[in-house]
């Protein structure tokens, strides 16, 4: 059964424990999981950046027209605004839904894989053994 019980193995067939190798393994992959959401993270950031910034270029358009630089507003308007992030055509919007629908989700469907193959699904294995093995030298 594919849980995230808070005491893998405890009462486990030893057979069916991850071996100290496929632990490790398993740790790696959660990392690089962890760590691929944060990148989704910063590619939010970056689309809500950008967002900000085209907002203030609009409102800068509106300004220098107002004040008698057409010129300047329309190069603004024609060559800043509808310009995306990566070429003519991506905007940051673009980039983030590819990120998120290629590389993030492929990233968790194998850390998903990886869980239930060598953990029975159960996520932070490692980590909850460390702190099984830390409570217990605390004990003593």
């Amino acid at each position: 059964m594919a849980t995230d019980d808070p005491h893998p193995d405890r009462d486990a067939d030893p057979a069916a424990v991850p071996s100290d190798a496929e632990l490790e393994a398993l740790h790696e992959v959660e990392l690089g999981l962890e760590w691929i959401q944060r990148a989704q993270g910063c590619l939010l950031e970056f689309h809500h950046a950008t967002g900000h910034g085209m907002d203030h270029l609009a409102r800068s358009e509106e300004l220098l027209r107002e004040a008698g630089n057409d010129d300047l507003a329309d190069a603004i308007r024609t060559e800043l605004l509808p310009h995306g992030v990566v070429d003519e055509d991506r905007w940051s919007y673009d980039v983030l839904e590819n990120f998120q629908t290629t590389l993030l989700a492929e990233t968790r469907s194998l850390e998903r894989r990886v869980r239930r193959e060598l953990a029975d699904g159960k996520r932070h294995v490692r980590e909850r053994r460390q702190e099984r093995e830390w409570k217990r030298r605390a004990e003593k």
